[in-house]
C-alpha cells in the first residue's frame, strides 16, 4: 500500500511541474578551446573539440580563435578581439598568462587543449559537480533572440554566443603552412546581453553573427551555471 501511495504522490507532484522541468535539470558541460590557425600545436586540440562536437550530446564545445598569432605570418580569419578578452579573464584566474591551445571546462577547470585524458577527467568532474542556477530557454525570430531564465539562486551574466558549425581552411603561411584544417563550433561573436539575479527574467537581444547561437549564464567567478541552445525558427543566420 505504501509504495502505491508514494507513487501517487510523486505522480501528482510531477503533474504540477512544467513538462520541461526534469529535462532542464541537466545541461551540457561547456568546453571552451582557445586556439589559432597560426599555432602548430593547435590542430590536435581542434580535432579533439571536433570529436566532442560530433560524439557528445552532453558537451557544448566552443572554439575561440585568438588574434595574437596573426602577426606571425598567417591571419586567422576567425580570430577576433572578443576571444582575446575572454581568455585574458581566464588568465587572471588560472596561469596568469594566455597560451594556445588552452581548454577551459565550465569556467572552472583549465588544461592544455590537446590533453585528452585531462579533458575527459575535467568533463566528467563537471558533470558531477556542475551547478545549474536556473533553467534557460531561448528562441530566435524576427531578427532577434528571446531569452527566458527561470527563478533560482545567485547572480550571473547572460552571454549570447554565435558560432559556425564547421570550417575547412587551407593555410597558406605561418606554422601550419600547407595544411588544411577542419575546425568545429567556431565562435564568431560573444555579447553580454544582461544580468540575472535570481528572479525570473526575460530578455530580448539582436541576433549575433554565427550559424548557431547559445546562451550561457556566467557567475561572477567565471563559472558557467546555465546553458541552452537557441532554437532557430527558420531564419537565415547572421553572417
Amino acid at each position: 500500500m505504501l509504495p502505491r501511495l508514494l507513487t501517487a504522490i510523486i505522480a501528482s507532484a510531477a503533474a504540477l511541474l512544467p513538462s520541461h522541468a526534469f529535462a532542464d535539470a541537466l545541461r551540457p558541460v561547456v568546453v571552451e578551446l582557445f586556439t589559432s590557425e597560426g599555432c602548430s600545436s593547435c590542430p590536435p586540440a581542434d580535432r579533439l573539440l571536433s570529436e566532442l562536437s560530433d560524439t557528445r550530446t552532453d558537451v557544448l564545445p566552443l572554439a575561440f580563435h585568438v588574434t595574437y598569432w596573426n602577426r606571425l605570418g598567417w591571419k586567422d580569419p576567425f580570430s577576433f578581439d572578443g576571444a582575446d578578452a575572454r581568455q585574458a579573464r581566464y588568465a587572471q584566474r588560472f596561469r596568469g598568462f594566455e597560451y594556445t591551445p588552452e581548454m577551459v571546462v565550465d569556467g572552472k577547470a583549465e588544461l592544455v587543449g590537446s590533453d585528452r585524458s585531462a579533458a575527459g577527467t575535467a568533463i566528467e568532474r563537471a558533470k558531477s559537480d556542475g551547478v545549474t542556477a536556473a533553467t534557460v530557454h531561448a528562441t530566435r525570430s524576427n531578427g532577434g533572440v528571446s531569452v527566458s531564465i527561470g527563478r533560482g539562486l545567485g547572480r550571473a551574466h547572460v552571454l549570447l554566443i554565435g558560432y559556425d558549425a564547421r570550417h575547412v581552411t587551407a593555410i597558406g603561411r605561418g606554422e601550419n603552412a600547407g595544411r588544411t584544417l577542419t575546425e568545429s563550433n567556431v565562435v564568431r561573436s560573444i555579447v553580454d546581453i544582461g544580468e540575472w539575479s535570481g528572479a525570473a527574467l526575460t530578455l530580448r537581444a539582436d541576433a549575433v553573427a554565427g550559424e548557431h547561437q547559445v546562451v550561457l549564464l556566467e557567475a561572477d567567478d567565471d563559472a558557467i551555471v546555465g546553458a541552452a541552445n537557441v532554437i532557430n525558427t527558420g531564419e537565415a543566420p547572421v553572417r
